[in-house]
């Protein structure tokens, strides 16, 4: 069985980084993916996708990405529930990122600046050699 997912699209905030109690970062953040048609109106939508990166990733995440970004997602999709402050079970549909690639970057004036050339490609722990 194959679950993978590759995502093309912008932050829509900065992403937040947490540690788990045993010292594991974890950052969320959501993207905004265009829609490859216009609605009824003529304008175009967007899915709204929420992403989680682990470890090393999550920290570089962090560090590097904000809002407007435009970045590349790699990871699977992962479906789970918890039980909120009210009693009542939540259920979240996320994407577990396991590579992100920066499309653009921003330039001193603080303009994105889009260079394909220059992206940064983050590997996943896995492919780390030590």
């Amino acid at each position: 069985m194959m679950n993978k997912v590759v995502l093309i699209g912008r932050l829509t905030r900065d992403p937040e980084m947490q540690y788990t109690a045993n010292g594991t970062a974890v950052t969320v953040f959501t993207i905004a993916v265009d829609r490859p048609f216009k609605n009824a109106q003529g304008e175009r939508e967007a899915d709204f996708i929420r992403c989680v990166a682990w470890k090393k990733l999550g920290e570089i995440v962090a560090e590097h990405m904000q809002k407007g970004r435009l970045v590349a997602i790699e990871g699977r999709i992962q479906t789970r529930s918890y039980e909120n402050n009210a009693g009542q079970r939540v259920y979240v549909t996320e994407v577990v990122a396991e590579n992100v690639v920066f499309l653009d970057r921003p330039n001193e004036n603080g303009k994105e600046k889009k260079e394909k050339e220059d992206a940064l490609i983050v590997p996943s722990d896995d492919e780390l050699p030590f």
